[in-house]
């Protein structure tokens, strides 16, 4: 599993500072991840308060956290929710195939590998990042089902990756959904992950094109007096349900277990992406108590309207003085809830969204719902149908945008992403 870990102070120029911050690496140790985004402790890290002796100004903690590139899992999956990131899709360009395909991960394995340890992007870097740390930057990888056309490997194509069914809330936009090529990128600072963006779409080169690109927010680490499970753009505290790693079968219903096939998803995961518009306008005119009914939760604190705090489990079975379910049939969160569907669960590690607002005054913004797990077709299918059928809150969503992806596992030191794929 990929890890976040204090880089350690950085050391400012200046005529007496002969030491670099890459040597401070090993001197701090490495920060473990204190919870999962979105259902465990909100995306916080422990960091290493540490400054070296005569070092100048350090890094803040926001600034010094690293996530490791190498690793069993691809980093951005189990990593401690960012405050901000980009999704993009790329076709691959005519004419290029596996060859081009291979070359093209090598470069952005070893930009994402230098850019995630703080370090330039190359003889071609921007200077965007200037002055800032890792600042807790990843970058994950995938292909989507086209892929393995374009590059003839078909045989080797995932059968998880079948396209997904539709969806009676389906608005969807085919030009942004799906592409060859999928790419996550998440940061705490907003230029550093600007900064990745942008690299990853120079070293794209004649190779790929962009197909889509989204661009999304959470709150900051530290913005809260205590970490605490995020909250959407409804206001909801959203992923109390998420499975945790601490969880016995975390594993297996996140990852792609060693024995399965295809071999080259060994240690890899599905995501689902899904642009999710929220009515906003609509939503916000409904009263609180009638919120908290479509969601099953005290908007407050994420209680279950059953009654305990957030981490309480919802009982379904409790009805109020009037005769009726205390959280009602159609709620969204008893509809998605596990139990009440054959243990089916996904991590889902959000983005918010805004891009404007219309004329009308209606904001173009909602959720940048992406999803893990080991397959789709057990994870996200079963609970978005259910969902389909009766869920109080698709009121209040338009899902506008899709894509189904296929993430290996992480790379070994000396490898580059998907090199198992392309090189097997």
């Amino acid at each position: 599993m990929s890890e976040s870990k204090n880089s350690g102070p950085a050391i400012t120029s200046g005529p007496s500072l002969d030491i670099s911050r890459r040597k401070l690496l090993g001197t701090v140790g490495a920060a473990g991840v204190a919870g999962v985004a979105l259902g465990a402790a909100g995306g916080a890290a422990a960091y290493a308060a540490v400054e070296a002796p005569d070092s100048g100004t350090a890094l803040t903690t926001v600034g010094a956290t690293e996530v490791m590139f190498h690793g069993k899992h691809q980093a951005g999956i189990t990593t401690p929710l960012q405050a901000g990131g980009h999704l993009i899709a790329f076709d691959l360009a005519p004419g290029a195939g596996r060859k081009e395909a291979a070359a093209l991960l090598r470069r952005w394995s070893a930009t994402a590998k230098s850019l995630m340890a703080g370090e330039p992007a190359g003889g071609t870097d921007t200077g965007v990042a200037l002055d800032a740390g890792p600042c807790s930057l990843s970058v994950t990888f995938g292909f989507g089902h086209s892929f393995f056309d374009r590059t003839q490997l078909t045989d080797r194509r995932p059968v998880q990756l079948d396209p997904l069914p539709d969806f009676s809330s389906d608005q969807l936009d085919p030009q942004r959904s799906g592409g060859d090529l999928w790419v996550q990128i998440g940061a705490d600072d907003a230029l550093v992950a600007f900064h990745a963006l942008r690299a990853i779409q120079q070293d794209a080169g004649s190779a790929a094109k962009v197909r889509w690109q989204m661009n999304g927010f959470n709150r900051a680490p530290g913005a809260t007096k205590k970490p605490m499970t995020a909250r959407n753009l409804m206001g909801q505290i959203d992923g109390t349900g998420n499975p945790k790693p601490s969880d016995a079968d975390f594993e297996q219903r996140i990852f792609v277990p060693d024995t399965a096939q295809p071999a080259w998803m060994a240690g890899g995961s599905y995501a689902v992406v899904r642009r999710i518009r929220m009515l906003l306008n609509t939503w916000e005119k409904l009263p609180l108590p009638e919120q908290e009914k479509v969601i099953g939760r005290k908007k407050s604190d994420g209680s279950p309207l059953s009654g305990g705090t957030e981490t309480t489990k919802m009982q379904l079975d409790k009805f109020g003085p009037d005769g009726k379910l205390v959280i009602p049939e159609n709620a969204h969160a008893r509809i998605a809830a596990p139990e009440q569907n054959g243990g089916a669960a996904m991590l889902r590690r959000a983005f918010s969204y805004h891009d404007g607002i219309a004329a009308d005054g209606t904001p173009d913004a909602g959720l940048l719902f992406v999803c893990w797990q080991a397959d789709p077709l057990k994870g996200f299918v079963p609970v978005q149908r259910k969902l389909d059928r009766g869920d109080a809150l698709s009121a209040f969503l338009r899902h506008e945008a899709s894509g189904l992806f296929a993430v290996p596992g992480g790379p070994k030191p000396g490898e580059y992403v998907g090199q198992r794929l392309l090189e097997s």
